[in-house]
This record gives C-alpha cells, sequence and structure tokens, in this order.
C-alpha cells in the first residue's frame, strides 16, 4: 500500500516540478540611448518635430515638400525615424500611413 501511494504521488511531483520550472526566466532590458529618443511611437512632444524633420529631410534635394509631410506625420504620429532616410519600421504610424494611391506619406 505505501509503494502505490508513494508511485501515485511521485508523477505528481514531476509533473508540479515541469510546470514550476515552464516560466521564462526575466531579460535584462538594454540601457536607454538618447538618439533612439523619438523614435518610438508617441515619443516626441510637437515642438520637438522641427529639429528632427529638418535632420531627416537635410539630405533631399526636395526639402519643401519633405519638410511638409515630415512635419505633417509627425504631428499625427509624434514620432519620426532616426536617420535621414529608412528606418522606417522605429515609427509603425509613420510608416503605415499611405497616400490614396497606396504609396508612403511620410519622407
Amino acid at each position: 500500500m505505501e509503494k502505490k501511494l508513494s508511485l501515485g504521488i511521485l508523477p505528481l511531483l514531476i509533473m508540479f516540478l515541469l510546470v514550476g520550472t515552464n516560466s521564462p526566466a526575466p531579460q535584462p532590458q538594454p540601457p536607454s540611448t538618447s538618439p533612439m529618443y523619438g523614435t518610438t511611437p508617441g515619443n516626441l512632444h510637437p515642438q520637438e518635430c522641427l529639429p528632427r524633420c529638418t535632420y531627416r529631410c537635410s539630405k533631399t534635394q526636395y526639402k519643401k515638400p519633405c519638410m511638409f509631410f515630415c512635419q505633417k506625420c509627425c504631428a499625427k504620429c509624434l514620432c519620426v525615424p532616426p536617420g535621414t532616410y529608412g528606418n522606417k519600421q522605429f515609427c509603425p504610424c509613420y510608416n503605415n500611413w499611405k497616400t490614396k494611391r497606396g504609396g508612403p506619406k511620410c519622407p
């Protein structure tokens, strides 16, 4: 009888141990760096759009339309991707806003 009881408890004990170890360990977060500030959605203040867009449009030959649409997108998304081109994955709202024809609205 004692042997049957211990054999019945053993699988329960093993199952309890397996379920208890299944939780993921907490992962350390990378330290925050200032160059990435303003590249996550909603992270900018509206007054910060002009300097971000000025840098974003600094290498294009079409500065006026670039600045117009960049500021419009920044006002809506409160985010401007880093760099002068690309990197739109950092700003989903900025990336997903499309024109009527389906092209990108934000530079």
